[in-house]
């Protein structure tokens, strides 16, 4: 089974750019256009260089009024896009160094989580958690925020020590946790905003195994009821829905084995019954391509994500959008959400509901207060998606709901900057590093104009 195919929803005019200077990187002008990993979006640039060494990297950006990075693509809005060049670190050579003593690893920028897990699971270590897919990139997925679920688990940038940049000189700039306290947190969840960040460094643990079980059909009464107790009852733990029948569709447990000791379950949890077999989230698709359920162990980076890293998912048929509340509102906000069950369920494919403890990166949309995510994937439908959205950012709002950055959402600038306490310290830093709005784009003059 292939991931469904996405549809373009939007078409955008391809704009050319600089004649750049020769050098030993590879630039492609004038290349087909270029779409999202989703396929909603088409890019506006037209010129992308990869370059193939650091000085080279530094060469590029320093010739360019404009450019922006461009990761695995894995975003559904504007966030990285450019009417001039976009600049991909794929050609650089990969590098995961890791730190038996200080118990971290550093890898550069544009490696994927599946590559880094695979690798350190073989050196004995581990990340704390990954995301739903283990395809996106590392510094992709920190600069926006991305996350796994777990009551204790931060999102995937809350365990970066490190990180290096070039900023829009081209100067590199190196910053740690542990030198750069009165900024650090600000640089992280940074939305390609500050420069092309090269290399992060992360804390990891040792290597861990893991099972999981699938729950079916939860009564919506027993989550009202039991809400602490279920999400509380793994390691990670996810609900899917369709907003339907007062139920929910499934509950995916992802539990560490302590001890060697493989835990049992029940076959009643709470009024939802033991899956008898593997399912997808959609329980129509075939589940050949998620991670192992039914309680078979295997090492926690097979595990954690919902599908396997050798399942390259190139595209689908869906839309996303992911919205944050306060955890101590998320019965009312699940609640407002079953309300608009009808109006939601004839352009949803799944929603999922997750847990994300809280974090001091600024941006974060967990900064400061441990979250619940309410998950949508869509149909292939933006003019309906597009008119829903604000009625369901509507009903979220009395709880201070905050958006997934990389996600489609309505929600307008001057309601986010009241939802982000740190804004003008962040656009401090950001000044200092491109006081000339190198790395600005039409998504980053919306929501966090300079002026």
């Amino acid at each position: 089974m292939k991931k469904r195919q996405f549809i373009k929803t939007s078409t955008l005019i391809l704009a050319g750019n600089y004649v750049m200077p020769m050098m030993s990187c590879k630039s492609t002008p004038k290349q087909p256009a270029r779409l999202n990993w989703a396929g909603n979006l088409t890019y506006h640039a037209s010129d992308l260089d990869q370059p193939e060494t650091v000085e080279d990297l530094q060469i590029l950006v320093r010739s360019h009024n404009k450019v922006k990075a461009l990761g695995t693509r894995h975003s559904f809005n504007t966030i990285a896009d450019t009417q001039y060049r976009h600049l991909s670190l794929d050609r650089l050579a990969n590098q995961i160094e890791i730190d038996r003593v200080n118990q971290t690893v550093t890898v550069s920028g544009g490696v994927q989580y599946g590559v880094l897990a695979a690798k350190l699971h073989e050196s004995g270590f581990a990340l704390h958690n990954l995301a739903s897919l283990p395809h996106i990139s590392v510094a992709g997925a920190c600069a926006t925020g991305t996350h796994g679920s777990g009551d204790s688990n931060g999102n995937l940038p809350s365990i970066v020590v490190g990180i290096e940049m070039y900023t829009a000189e081209g100067e590199r700039i190196r910053s740690t946790k542990n030198q750069d306290v009165g900024r650090f947190s600000g640089m992280i969840v940074n939305l390609g905003a500050m420069g092309i960040v090269t290399k992060l460094t992360l804390s990891i643990r040792p290597t861990f195994d893991m099972v999981q079980f699938v729950y079916e059909d939860l009564p919506l009464a027993s989550l009202q009821d039991h809400f602490e107790e279920i999400f509380s009852s793994a390691y990670s733990v996810s609900l899917f829905t369709d907003w339907q029948k007062e139920r929910i569709n499934q509950i995916w447990q992802k539990v560490r084995i302590q001890g060697m000791q493989i835990p049992r379950v029940a076959s009643d949890y709470f009024g939802a019954t033991l899956a008898s077999d593997h399912l997808h989230p959609i329980r129509e698709i075939s589940a050949e391509n998620c991670t192992e359920q039914m309680g078979l162990p295997g090492p926690w980076h097979e595990r954690l994500p919902h599908f396997k890293m050798d399942f390259t998912p190139s595209s689908g048929k869906e839309l996303q959008s992911e919205f944050f509340v306060p955890r101590t509102h998320a019965v009312e906000a699940i609640n407002a959400m079953y309300r608009m069950g009808d109006e939601i369920f004839p352009h949803l494919l799944i929603s999922e509901i997750r847990s994300i403890a809280a974090d001091r990166l600024w941006l974060s949309p967990a900064y400061g207060r441990d979250s619940i995510a309410i998950h949508f994937t869509w149909k292939q439908d933006w003019p309906n998606v597009q008119r829903l959205l604000p009625k369901i950012e509507n009903e979220l709002k009395p709880f201070q709901v905050r958006p997934h950055w990389a996600k489609l959402f309505t929600l307008p600038a001057e309601y986010l900057k009241d939802q982000y306490v740190r804004l003008d310290e962040f656009k401090s830093i950001v000044r200092e590093f491109d006081p000339k709005g190198k790395f600005q784009n039409s998504f980053l003059e919306e929501y966090l104009p300079m002026v």
